[in-house]
């Protein structure tokens, strides 16, 4: 699905039902919101929570959907929107002492991750910034 934000198309991708709470997954989330999808995939790459595997998935998807379906250009997007929510829970008993039984809740989260081309001004000033970082080869006088 596309929305159009200020003559700029967004590209979305969905995952329902991920088993994992709602407050581990934005964990992983926080880390790649407003950042560019290749830097994104990085984190998520080298990153040592489980859910990561999964939200990487869906940033590949969101990424594939703006390019084949939209037509965007890959190297000009970021994670415009992370955002998770709660899906449905799992209610489970584990007997206790006493002939009692303890509550155990398994929850699942649905997750969705908008991707958008960064504006022309952005880019420009990406590219000075890396003429001048080749110019000075990472050294300063």
């Amino acid at each position: 699905m596309v929305k159009e934000t200020e003559n700029r198309q967004v590209a979305k991708a969905l995952a329902k039902s991920l088993k994992t709470s709602p407050q581990k997954a934005n964990l992983v989330l926080k880390m790649i919101r407003g950042l560019k999808v290749e830097k994104a995939m990085n984190i998520l790459t080298f990153s040592r929570r489980r859910i990561s595997e999964e939200i990487l998935k869906i940033l590949k998807s969101a990424v594939s959907n703006a390019e084949n379906n939209h037509q965007l250009d890959i190297d000009r997007l970021f994670v415009k929107e992370a955002t998770v929510g709660k899906s449905m829970v799992l209610k489970r008993f584990r007997p206790r002492a006493r002939g009692r039984s303890g509550k155990i809740l398994k929850p699942f989260s649905r997750i969705r991750i908008l991707v958008e081309e960064e504006e022309e001004k952005n880019v420009k000033k990406d590219i000075k910034k890396e003429q001048k970082k080749e110019e000075n080869n990472g050294t300063k006088n």
